[in-house]
């Protein structure tokens, strides 16, 4: 079944620094999502046929066929989530996992935390989850757009964005109850929200997508794409003008004139990358095939982990010297930075 999946993966991983034409932009976006839909469905598909060994692993709070998609802190309780349902809290210095499937079994995509404390994570069915007692109970609010919508992030004054396809917008300031649906009219995914002060906010997305709001989302510049129409499946700015991106092909960009140009920093792999992480001026970026990489200088280098065919979706430093991990098939695991 993996082997299936690896394949579409790859197919839909070409980049060629070409300009794509919309029908292409349109296939790819549904093999795309055709894969997030295939992990899915295919989870649980790998278990023994020896009932024994499946009473077991179901018994484990972290098991090998889970799609773990994020994570976030607050108050010093992890919380991470992933498809099926799935959230796991442990406390943050002592790893004790807490398993547990919501009823409904949303499939989520991410999780922030709020400055009110509270957890608020996005699942792939509209919906917005919240808890304010550290993970143990969720409510749920759903999000009125037909867009698919696929990064959350909780503002300084508590409110709620996410985004998704056709460079989408939703915002919400009463806890997720009422939606303002903003489109920026391009055929693109958003695939990342920051704020980078109380009013500016940027967002970076599919196609070297790159737009900026100095009101807290009330206007927006787009600005001109990234190179190549660079797909950036993550990015981070440290402030108005460095930021980075990354993609593809273990390429990551860099800007330090607020992405009037850019430069290729150097990295050593070659697997896709999804994301960063950042903390008292460490940063860190996540990838395909076990991929945890840190800034030094102009260059990257490889964190050493554990040597697993799989992705790391997203990370979060929960001690001076550990990282918390987290990815595809139950990777789930500190690693030493």
């Amino acid at each position: 079944m993996r082997s299936i999946i690896t394949k579409i993966l790859i197919q839909t991983s070409q980049y060629s620094g070409k300009p794509i034409r919309r029908t292409f932009r349109e296939q790819k976006r549904k093999s795309l999502l055709t894969v997030m839909a295939l992990i899915i469905a295919l989870t649980g598909c790998e278990a023994s046929l020896n009932l024994e060994g499946i009473k077991k692993e179901s018994a484990k709070p972290v098991q090998r066929t889970d799609q773990f998609q994020a994570v976030a802190i607050s108050q010093e309780v992890i919380a991470v989530v992933g498809f099926d349902g799935l959230i796991l809290t442990s406390p943050q210095h002592d790893l004790n996992w807490q398993r547990q499937v919501l009823e409904e079994r949303p499939n989520f995509v991410d999780i922030d935390t709020c400055p009110d404390n509270s957890f608020i994570a996005l699942s792939m069915e509209h919906q917005v989850w919240r808890s304010t007692d550290q993970g143990k109970n969720w409510i749920k609010n759903d999000i009125p757009t037909q867009e698919n919508l696929i990064s959350l992030t909780c503002g300084p004054d508590n409110s709620y964005w996410a985004t998704g396809s056709f460079s989408t917008l939703m915002s919400s300031k009463d806890q997720g109850q009422h939606w303002q649906e903003t489109t920026l009219n391009e055929d693109a995914f958003i695939t990342q929200i920051q704020f980078l002060n109380d009013n500016t906010l940027l967002v970076t997305g599919e196609f070297g997508f790159l737009a900026r709001s100095n009101d807290t989302g009330q206007t927006w510049t787009v600005q001109d794409p990234l190179p190549n129409e660079f797909f950036s499946q993550g990015s981070y700015f440290k402030d108005l003008n460095t930021g980075w991106v990354a993609g593809l092909g273990g390429v990551i960009l860099n800007t330090t004139d607020g992405g009037i140009t850019w430069n290729i920093q150097s990295t050593p792999t070659e697997s896709p990358l999804f994301g960063f992480y950042t903390n008292n001026d460490r940063l860190f970026a996540f990838g395909d095939h076990g991929t945890v990489l840190e800034l030094n200088g102009t260059t990257w280098q490889r964190v050493k982990t554990k040597k697993i065919p799989v992705y790391l979706r997203d990370g979060m430093q929960i001690s001076d010297s550990q990282l918390i991990v987290a990815g595809g098939w139950g990777a789930l695991f500190p690693i030493n930075i």
